[in-house]
């Protein structure tokens, strides 16, 4: 067992029967009355995002979880096929687990959060930036800043699209930040 002062962000815990996540918390004491600790925490199990307050000093049950790299195989009806690095295991697993999945690309070694009780996965997260090439964009016109944004629209290796400056032309190679999905810059 351990209390609310324990609380960090990525913090893994049993909760009304689920496994959670801390998302972010904020530790309150106001001028009359008793602390508590206003949280937001994800469900591991089905994604949905719940707001709770803590009494504090309250117990919690943490939940003991470990991080083990994974290779992503393919995607089909059942869900995205992963590759234990270590065991060669494969594991399927549901969208709504993965952070980022439009930017998934086969091969791509992705981090996965284990339960080490009964070594369910929890979650899976991208590396925080990933690579790919632009397959379609309008050519940017030069003096096109009117508008004052100065970005248009870019088709990355046939999936998701992502907004890039004018400069960025059909056939480059640009980096994508996997948590925002902005992009970040272009590679030589």
């Amino acid at each position: 067992m351990a209390s609310t002062s324990e609380f960090r962000n990525g913090l893994c815990l049993k909760f009304n029967n689920d496994i959670y996540q801390v998302v972010e918390f904020l530790h309150v004491k106001p001028g009359k009355g008793a602390a508590f600790v206003r949280s937001k925490l994800k469900s591991l199990t089905n994604g949905r995002v719940l707001e709770n307050t803590f009494p504090a000093g309250a117990k919690i049950d943490p939940v003991r979880v470990e991080t083990r790299e994974y290779q992503f195989l393919y995607k089909d009806d059942m869900g995205y096929h992963f590759m234990d690095a270590e065991s060669f295991e494969q594991n399927s697993l549901e969208e709504f687990k993965i952070n980022a999945p439009q930017f998934l690309k086969e091969g791509a070694v992705c981090l996965v959060l284990v339960n080490t009780e009964d070594e369910t996965i929890l979650t899976c997260e991208l590396p925080h930036h990933v690579e790919g090439t632009v397959t379609y964009t309008e050519p940017g016109l030069r003096g096109d800043t009117a508008s004052g944004t100065a970005l248009k629209a870019a088709v990355i290796d046939e999936g998701p699209t992502v907004q890039v400056p004018l400069f960025v032309n059909q056939g480059d190679k640009i980096k994508i930040d996997t948590r925002t999905g902005d992009y970040v810059e272009r590679v030589k």
